[in-house]
């Protein structure tokens, strides 16, 4: 087989159910400055679904997007992106497809229509599922019994109906943090020599500090000199927030005028809404829809401390990352992928939600400047700058891409 030489100019296709252009969405917002560094030197092409401003077509910094929601249902985007992909692939051949989710699935198992590598991101199987089953067992015997089967379900039913052919049609897979790793060849059987760690997570190069809003604390009728900690929360892990709630109410006695906002995606339910009413909270905590508050940088200035217990996070959470860069004194949980990053005591805190003496003590403790907040922070920033830096993560994805098409046989 004739072996052309690897090109200096690679030919990328991005593909993604949601990329957003300049950033703008706090989970996949770092996709926009990797892109936009390859397209520096390379010729990159996004294939994706849709954008806020309902262009079919968006050209910015030498990164050339199309959006495919005019075709069709959203369930329909996978087979439309092949055909997206084939129609540019005829104009000009690609030589990698790096799909962010499994939207590049059809591209993968149709390799005989095209020469391209395929890869993806760990994010594309369904890995999360079990992390998420992780998080809500319990600690009794008939907990981790019950939760362990739930686990084995899931994984031979995720794995069957889809992992499997996406894994198969993978010349390389893109992981994150270590325990991705870990799990992707353990449990799945996929090689280390397909399998590359890219930490990306968020881009941080204008995460400096930024000053308290005023007008928010007032917004959100938190009073003047109040000390506030904050929480991004999942309400399927109900036991994690009682927990921190619990730990809270033992704040509050010593520290009445204290806040704790907590941020979640759903309404409050009925029996976290009772644990609040019993702990005589119902004033000191607010809770805010994440729609309308997640990508307020504001909101995460006005915190003394940012916690997250949530064990079911695959990857790195960029809200817990932000906190990090903005200098906050983070807790997170031992089994959170950021625990890879946290040196306890030193840039950071780890404690299991179970620890409610500890966690109590350990926000008491950032309320009353007990703890040595400005060095903690500023220790987090130097830290997350450094394992996320951007020129860093472009050449790491450009050494990846090229090996995986090496791997392929098709170059020299």
């Amino acid at each position: 087989m004739f072996k052309q030489r690897l090109p200096e100019k690679l030919n990328i296709c991005l593909i993604a159910k949601n990329f957003p252009m300049l950033g703008r969405n706090p989970e996949s917002g770092f996709l926009w400055p990797i892109a936009r560094n390859l397209a520096q030197e390379h010729n990159l092409t996004v294939i994706s679904w849709s954008n806020p401003d309902e262009k079919i077509e968006i050209v910015e910094e030498n990164v050339k997007a199309f959006y495919l929601f005019k075709k069709g249902k959203l369930k329909d985007f996978p087979k439309k992106a092949l055909d997206k992909f084939l129609e540019l692939n005829e104009k000009q051949e690609f030589h990698i497809v790096h799909s962010i989710d499994n939207t590049g699935l059809e591209i993968g198992l149709n390799t005989d229509l095209h020469n391209a590598a395929v890869a993806f991101d760990v994010r594309s199987i369904k890995m999360s599922q079990l992390f998420s089953l992780l998080s809500m067992s319990s600690d009794t015997i008939k907990g981790i019994i019950s939760t362990s089967f739930t686990i084995a379900y899931t994984f031979l039913h995720t794995y069957f109906q889809n992992d499997r052919k996406l894994l198969k049609a993978s010349d390389g897979v893109f992981v994150s943090t270590p325990i991705q790793k870990k799990y992707l060849e353990r449990f799945y059987l996929f090689p280390s020599m397909k399998t590359f760690s890219i930490p990306y997570g968020i881009e941080v190069k204008d995460l400096s500090p930024r000053e308290k809003s005023e007008e928010l604390r007032e917004k959100l009728n938190i009073p003047k000199h109040s000390k506030l900690a904050i929480s991004h929360v999942d309400i399927r892990e109900s036991s994690t927030i009682k927990n921190l709630l619990h730990a809270f109410a033992k704040v509050a006695i010593k520290k009445p005028s204290s806040r704790l906002v907590l941020i979640g995606k759903e309404p409050l339910p009925k029996n976290l809404e009772l644990v609040i009413y019993n702990l005589v909270l119902g004033s000191k905590v607010i809770y805010l829809d994440a729609t309308k508050f997640e990508d307020s940088p504001d909101l995460l200035a006005l915190a003394d401390i940012y916690i997250s217990l949530s064990q079911q996070a695959a990857g790195f959470e960029a809200r817990l990352l932000e906190a990090m860069a903005q200098r906050k004194v983070i807790v997170a949980s031992p089994r959170n992928p950021v625990a890879n990053v946290i040196k306890n005591n030193i840039n950071g805190y780890l404690l299991s939600s179970s620890q409610i003496e500890k966690l109590s003590q350990m926000i008491l403790n950032a309320f009353t400047d007990d703890i040595e907040g400005e060095a903690i922070g500023e220790s987090a920033q130097k830290d997350v700058l450094s394992l996320f830096d951007l020129k860093r993560m472009v050449q790491n994805t450009l050494d990846a891409y090229r090996k995986i098409l090496l791997s392929t046989g098709k170059y020299r």
